[in-house]
Order: C-alpha cells, then sequence, then structure tokens
C-alpha cells in the first residue's frame, strides 16, 4: 500500500485541484454539448491532473501513476477506472467517470485528513 503523504492532502495543497478541475470539467462538458473535438484535449489535461493529484498526495517518487500500486488516497476501484477513462478520453460516460473520481477523491482526503489528526 503506497500511503498517503499527511502534509500533502491537507486542505490548502490539495484544493487548487479540484477547482482547476471544476473549471476544466465545465469547458469538457460543453465541448461535449457543441459535439466538437476539443473534448478529448480538454480530458487527457484532467487524466493529468487527476493523476499529479494522486502522486502529490502521495509517498512515493516516481513521476508518474504505477499501475500496479495500491494508493491509500485512490477511490476504491480507481485504478480500472482510470484506464477506463484512457482508453477513450473523448467519450461522455468516461467524463462522467472522472468527475466522479474527482468527487470521491475528495471525499476519501478529508476523510484521510481526520484520520490523521
Amino acid at each position: 500500500m503506497i500511503k498517503a503523504r499527511n502534509e500533502a492532502i491537507q486542505k490548502e495543497k490539495v484544493e487548487p485541484y479540484f477547482e482547476k478541475w471544476n473549471h476544466l470539467s465545465e469547458q469538457i462538458h460543453h465541448a461535449h454539448d457543441q459535439r466538437n473535438d476539443d473534448a478529448k484535449k480538454l480530458m487527457e489535461k484532467g487524466i493529468a491532473l487527476f493523476e499529479q493529484c494522486i502522486i502529490d498526495c502521495s509517498e512515493i517518487e516516481e513521476p508518474t501513476i504505477n499501475v500496479a500500486g495500491q494508493y491509500e488516497v485512490m477511490p476504491i476501484n480507481g485504478m480500472e477506472r482510470l484506464l477506463f477513462i484512457k482508453a477513450r478520453p473523448g467519450q461522455y460516460a468516461c467524463y462522467r467517470q472522472l468527475d466522479e473520481l474527482f468527487k470521491e477523491l475528495k471525499k476519501r482526503l478529508a476523510r484521510l485528513r481526520i484520520k490523521s489528526n
């Protein structure tokens, strides 16, 4: 199990990730409504943001996510869901799934903060 870094999961450290996602999410939703190809590029940015948050909140040295790793901060079935999203980033269902992963990650980080205090 790859543990969470307590200092990295503090609200003021992780909140910028979720603010960026909220902004990006609006753009992705709009791109899907307009049925244009921007959604895929925006989703790739969202995927990178999610992965960076997982990496920054975990006690690891690698700059990329280890698919075989079990991250304490990762939501339930998060790695499988992330791989599904990465395989089809242009699909609306993948956007919804990434949005759910961000929501679940936010809750999980809050629980870990409470547990660490």
